[in-house]
């Protein structure tokens, strides 16, 4: 009897499978609704950074178990970070160990024992005009300019608390 009614309703279908559904992205205008478009573009995801506590195991891990090729290590001590870049054919992951006492991944393995993901890196088209752009739009920096980054680039920090709890990292393409 229930089962009836919620077939006469809609409700209740008689087919058993479900059709799959469709994901649709909407494609966003400007915050400035009906203002000149940005002079910067998002590009691709560059990179996903993974603060580890043992590098040369987390190196292995992704060479020797799961056949990832990797790069040697690169210190980088404007940035406080040791680095290994792991490719993975559409993007990279960045394995990134503490360099220094100051290194802002020694504070994040403070907290995070096993390590973690820390930062996304996205690449922009124009990193200035990225920047002057965000800043506009309340959007907080975690350096007053961009510093050369792992590839040799312009990179800046976006501040977390602006950007849904996520560190991004803007990437001069």
């Amino acid at each position: 009897m229930a089962a009836s009614m919620l077939k006469v309703a809609g409700i209740l279908s008689t087919s058993r499978c479900a059709a799959p559904l469709r994901r649709t992205f909407a494609v966003s205008r400007s915050v400035r609704q009906g203002g000149p478009s940005p002079v910067w573009k998002l590009g691709r995801l560059n990179h996903v950074a993974v603060a580890v506590p043992d590098l040369e195991r987390a190196t292995a891990l992704y060479r020797d178990v799961l056949g990832a090729q990797v790069s040697a290590r690169v210190p980088l001590p404007e940035h406080g970070v040791y680095t290994v870049f792991v490719e993975l054919g559409n993007t990279k992951l960045e394995l990134l160990h503490p360099l220094g006492e100051k290194s802002p991944i020694a504070g994040f393995l403070q907290k995070n024992k096993s390590g973690g993901m820390h930062h996304i890196c996205i690449e922009v088209d124009d990193i200035n005009s990225a920047i002057r752009d965000l800043k506009a739009k309340k959007i907080r920096t975690l350096s007053e300019e961009p510093r050369i980054g792992a590839h040799g680039k312009p990179v800046m920090f976006l501040h977390p608390k602006d950007c849904d709890g996520v560190l991004v990292e803007l990437e001069e393409a």
